[in-house]
């Protein structure tokens, strides 16, 4: 009897749909590929998706939960057990890569602006503003409805609150510093690349102050100095890279010297070696950020214009170009949600109890194997979520003053009761 009788008739009703299926995405992608824009430089959007994709991976693999005898979840971090999985963190943290490519992004949008500054920087901050209070708003509705309807504990709605506030500071910094892109530029046009430096220096100068030989006698508030230098130093190298100021030997020079500065920092200065913040431990580096921070992502960056050329050509390609181009419309989504498709996982597991790698202390390697299988699913929610949230990305036309205003008060007592002021 011929082999050929046990083949699969390609006419089956599942070849036929994965046929249809393999269609419909290549369809997909040919149609981004005829609406992308000659001009767009695919390199920076890809490192853009990429900066952002890292944020929701990192959230997912370095927080865990704990379960009380209340059945409330409380935050945990696997890196309190497993101190050298430190450099998992040096991959995921990639805000140096996200504010680089902002940098970049803001100073070609501003110089095709057909408006006034103020304009332009208005439209900016309302496409940045509209998916948080969007966000806030719909957790300040969840919240009693959660606790009263259906008994979730205070405790947990403590730490749903915290874990949905946690990316939103990155917002109000980016906002801050997109504010300041006319003076990015003219900054990058008179100096380069080397506008950046007086950045690094006072981020230095305030380390050394806060962590030197005379730290006992300096106030705890001086270290929210380096929140505005620190995240602006890469956004002011964006901006010199979008105006082309930005060479390639400079970029060695920020991979090498920012990677020297970086392992000094760790062997000799005692910084710690996560790049997130680890329970119990007296100083973290990234709120606000420390030397170390600047370090990394001036060899990140480095390392993107070094790489700019080969990813460009690589994103040519429609299948690699086509998701790239959905994270990055759906940017303020995956940035504002993402923690609540966890927690939309994580709540109603806690009421069956204790799930490996879900709602069970981060301390074993099982839980990271089991962690790692859950977030399948973490994602699939958010893709779900977001189907819904990202109308709050568009603009509010049809929203009446009213209904804006309601907006921004809900958003208000989210934020004071997720900052524990109520």
């Amino acid at each position: 009897m011929s082999s050929r009788t046990h083949d699969t008739p390609t006419n089956a009703p599942e070849h036929r749909e994965g046929t249809a299926r393999t269609g419909r995405i290549g369809s997909l992608a040919a149609r981004i590929e005829a609406r992308t824009p000659a001009h767009r430089d695919r390199a920076v959007d890809g490192l853009r998706a990429l900066a952002l994709l890292a944020v929701p991976t990192g959230h997912w693999l370095l927080g865990g939960f704990t379960l009380s005898a209340d059945g409330a979840i409380h935050n945990a971090s696997p890196l309190s057990a497993f101190g050298p999985f430190a450099p998992v963190s040096w991959i995921l943290q990639m805000l140096g890569i996200f504010f680089l490519v902002g940098g970049c992004s803001s100073v070609l949008s501003y110089g095709r602006r057909t408006g006034s500054s103020r304009a332009w920087l208005k439209g900016r901050i309302a496409r940045l503003g509209r998916p948080v209070l969007g966000v806030t708003a719909v957790w300040a509705l969840l919240l009693p409805l959660l606790h009263l309807g259906f008994g979730v504990p205070g405790d947990t709605l403590r730490t749903a609150s915290t874990l949905v506030v946690q990316p939103l500071w990155f917002v109000g910094v980016y906002t801050v510093v997109t504010a300041l892109t006319p003076l990015c530029v003219r900054a990058a046009e008179r100096a380069g690349v080397w506008a950046a430096a007086p950045l690094l220096g006072t981020v230095a100068v305030v380390d050394l102050l806060r962590y030197g030989p005379y730290a006992d006698a300096v106030p705890s508030w001086l270290s929210v100095l380096n929140i505005l230098p620190g995240w602006l130093f890469a956004y002011q190298l964006g901006v010199a890279w979008g105006l082309g100021r930005v060479t390639r030997r400079h970029a060695w020079g920020l991979l090498v010297g920012g990677a020297a500065l970086f392992a000094a920092l760790l062997l000799f200065f005692g910084y710690p070696a996560s790049m997130v913040g680890v329970p119990g431990e007296a100083r973290t580096n990234s709120h606000p950020p420390s030397l170390l921070v600047l370090a990394l992502a001036a060899t990140q960056s480095g390392l993107a214009v070094l790489l700019r050329d080969r990813l460009g050509r690589l994103l040519r390609r429609p299948a690699l170009w086509a998701p790239v181009v959905v994270v990055n419309l759906s940017a303020m989504t995956i940035l504002c949600w993402h923690q609540t498709a966890m927690l939309a996982a994580a709540i109603p597991a806690s009421y069956a109890g204790e799930l490996p790698g879900l709602t069970t202390a981060p301390d074993t390697l099982g839980w990271i194997v089991a962690r790692l299988a859950w977030m399948p699913l973490f994602a699939g929610l958010l893709v779900l979520v977001g189907r819904y949230a990202r109308g709050f990305e568009s603009p509010w036309a049809g929203t009446g003053t009213a209904r804006r205003a309601a907006a921004g008060l809900l958003a208000a007592g989210f934020a004071v009761f997720a900052l524990g002021l109520a």
